[in-house]
């Protein structure tokens, strides 16, 4: 069983950064791509960036390209997502999550996730 651990989220003013993390349990963190999705209140789940296994791919919602940067420390068993230029519209539980199959690709459903954290809140003020 893969558990997955979400830390780093707060409370910060808008245009302020946050990094958030993501620690894996288990032997096989760095056969899967892994992903971080956001679920603000009142909202459907959405995607927000992705990595492929090895971090040679990633790609992001349009929402926070430029802004957001994913990577990966296969060593550590952990992904982080560096958040810059925040604004209150990215207010939202954040929640990462590991693909179902063993492959070099990026996903952007989450349907094609099959473990979560239980997420993170990030709150960005006006």
């Amino acid at each position: 069983q893969v558990q997955l651990a979400e830390s780093g989220g707060g409370l910060v003013q808008a245009g302020g950064s946050l990094r958030l993390s993501c620690r894996a349990s288990g032997r096989t963190f760095d056969w899967y791509t892994m992903g971080w999705f956001r679920q603000a209140p009142g909202k459907e789940r959405e995607f927000v960036a992705s990595i492929n296994r090895n971090g040679g791919s990633a790609s992001y919602a349009d929402s926070v390209k430029g802004r957001f940067t994913i990577s990966r420390v296969n060593a550590e068993k952990t992904v982080y997502l560096q958040m810059n230029s925040l604004q209150p519209e990215d207010t939202a539980v954040y929640y990462c999550a590991r693909a179902y199959a063993v492959s070099s690709r990026v996903y952007q459903e989450d349907h094609e996730y099959d473990y979560w954290g239980q997420g993170t809140q990030v709150t960005v003020s006006s």
